[in-house]
């Protein structure tokens, strides 16, 4: 079960974040779109640097806590996934802040 403990940290900060879309109906996923055009640059920066710093050795991932799946240029699936859930869970965050205090005027 160790080689799923990066997966479950990422489902947690998702559970964490998630409640807010149905609760506050923040519209972050209704606009899945805009969503996309937010989270896909940031995802694609931030996979390459991490490349960039796995293959020169600046940065290792413990192969016992991700499931082992590795993409192109030794990514673990685990690290694209979290360049995904933690700008979500931002933006889940955001809104839902703005939400709130544009409810409370």
């Amino acid at each position: 079960m160790r080689h799923l403990t990066y997966l479950a940290v990422l489902l947690g900060c998702l559970a964490a974040a998630g409640w807010l879309e149905p609760v506050l109906r923040v519209g972050v996923l209704r606009q899945w779109r805009r969503l996309l055009l937010t989270v896909l640059p940031v995802a694609l920066a931030f996979s390459l640097w991490d490349v960039a710093a796995l293959a020169a050795g600046h940065w290792s991932l413990d192969p016992r806590q991700t499931t082992g799946l590795v993409l192109p240029g030794g990514l673990p699936l685990e690290e694209l996934l979290f360049f995904l859930a933690v700008p979500v869970c931002a933006v889940l965050g955001f809104e839902a802040v703005r939400t709130v205090l544009r409810d409370e005027q």
